[in-house]
């Protein structure tokens, strides 16, 4: 599979529209060359249009220099990600695509929704030394949907070697020639605008209301799982870390207003979750630390190093192979249903959520308190995580507070994350008496660990200060 990112812009324009001189524009010296092609597309989807729903296109098209299948996902500003594969035969979408939607769709079949056939003119625009900086697509189209018919035209300037600022160039060109910006984000999305505000609930009468906090706090912790999930398939670290912070932030969650949910078993599938992408996660965090402190430790240090990165890149290969398994099992599908019917509860009755931080963060006091006087490795973990608990109950009221809880939340991170410096060294000690006792090497680098430990656990208590200073617990 190939992964591009595509930068672009589409215009709605009139019949007569004519493309306007863009010689000039930014580094553009010449606009010529200009190619014609005839593109078949089809569009796939669920009954109900939940990928384009969720801002996603999966199509298989015939015509052009880049005919096969085609999925778009959400990108920044003007950007989409592009995951494309060659062309094929048959009418079933690629099961390496499927599984890029895998947590949008769940178990609802995809077909075709729309067909759109396109006549288009490519104008490249190149600068001096002849490199395309963007390509300039004039599109005549016809949709066809559920038996409709619809025709329009339209352009699109799409990035190649130029800079976003170009794009603003272009624009101011196209506008002063009668182009106006598209009705929709895509060409998809209009022919299909009717079913897809139907499917949207975009008809119906709202009315405002103030969402709960702890809905709308679900409801992005739902939603960063289900962003994150095609990146934590391919193993990705950024995304198997933030896919696991949002199911621990939910677990959370409900372990803070456990009164207000009925009785389930859904924080123990959570953990189950979190589990399975700590197991490719961990041994990563590990690993850039050992090797870190390997590389400090001068050549000598080599083969203990090898020793190191073996192990615990089969554990990170082991980890994702059990995490593959995971995404694609039932279980976690049935788990998605699940936090959507929770995330979209329509009444919820929950105590007043600063009030219930407030005592979150007094028992993380307490139990840090005590495990600082006793020094007992299990329970300053513990209190670790009660500080965790305590951090993600701050947040979820932190839109509604500003500023105080803003600085309150960095405090906490901060000491949440020194606890984390010494349980880590605990844990990679664990990983060292894993690799054995019979390398002087390796028995250093356990003595070096255990310093490690000592030193991160000293620097708690001023840690502590600052987390309860009275400026930074002024509403807590």
């Amino acid at each position: 599979m190939e992964t591009a990112t595509e930068t672009e812009r589409k215009y709605d324009v009139p019949e007569t529209f004519e493309l306007p001189d863009l010689a000039g524009v930014g580094a553009v010296t010449a606009v010529d060359g200009a190619e014609t092609h005839d593109l078949d597309a089809t569009y796939f989807d669920t009954e109900d249009l939940r990928l384009m729903r969720n801002r996603r296109t999966l199509r298989r098209r015939s015509g052009g220099n880049d005919a096969g299948w085609h999925l778009k996902t959400p990108g920044d500003g003007d950007g989409r990600t592009e995951h494309r594969l060659p062309a094929s035969d048959s009418d079933e979408v690629p099961d390496e695509l499927t599984g890029l939607v895998r947590a949008i769709v769940r178990r609802r079949p995809l077909g075709p929704v729309a067909r759109l056939r396109t006549h288009r003119v490519e104008t490249p625009l190149r600068d001096a030394d002849g490199r395309t900086l963007a390509l300039v697509a004039q599109d005549r189209v016809l949709a066809e949907s559920a038996g409709a018919e619809s025709v329009w035209q339209e352009v699109e300037v799409e990035l190649v070697d130029g800079g976003p600022e170009l794009l603003d160039e272009v624009e101011r060109r196209l506008f002063a020639a009668g182009a106006r910006p598209a009705r929709g984000p895509s060409k998809v999305a209009r022919a299909l605008a009717g079913r897809l505000a139907a499917a949207s609930g975009s008809g119906k009468t709202k009315t405002k209301t103030k969402v709960n906090p702890v809905l709308r706090y679900a409801r992005e912790q739902r939603d960063a799982i289900v962003g994150h999930d095609p990146a934590a398939r391919r193993g990705e670290p950024r995304a198997v870390h933030r896919m696991r912070v949002a199911t621990r932030r939910l677990r959370s969650t409900l372990k803070t207003y456990k009164r207000s949910f009925p009785e389930s078993d859904l924080r123990d599938e959570l953990r189950w979750l979190a589990g399975v992408l700590g197991a490719v996660r961990d041994p990563q965090v590990l690993e850039d630390a050992l090797l870190a402190q390997v590389a400090q430790a001068g050549p000598e240090f080599a083969p203990a190093a090898r020793r190191v990165r073996a192990h615990l890149e089969h554990r990170v290969e082991r980890g994702r192979a059990e995490l593959a398994e995971a995404l694609d099992s039932d279980r976690y599908l049935t788990l998605l249903d699940r936090i959507d019917e929770l995330a979209d509860t329509p009444e919820l009755t929950v105590p007043d959520p600063v009030t219930r931080a407030r005592k979150v963060l007094a028992k993380a006091d307490r139990k840090l308190d005590e495990a600082l006087e006793s020094r007992v490795e299990e329970e300053i973990h513990d209190s670790r995580k009660g500080f965790k608990q305590a951090r993600y109950a701050v947040e979820l009221v932190a839109p509604d507070l500003g500023k105080p809880a803003k600085r309150l939340i960095k405090r906490l991170t901060e000491l949440q994350d020194g606890l984390g410096e010494y349980q880590d060294s605990n844990i990679a000690r664990g990983v060292l008496r894993e690799l054995g006792s019979d390398s002087f090497h390796l028995g250093v680098l356990y003595g070096r660990q255990e310093q490690v430990g000592e030193e991160a656990l000293a620097r708690v208590p001023a840690l502590v200060r600052a987390a309860r200073r009275r400026r930074v617990r002024r509403v807590f």
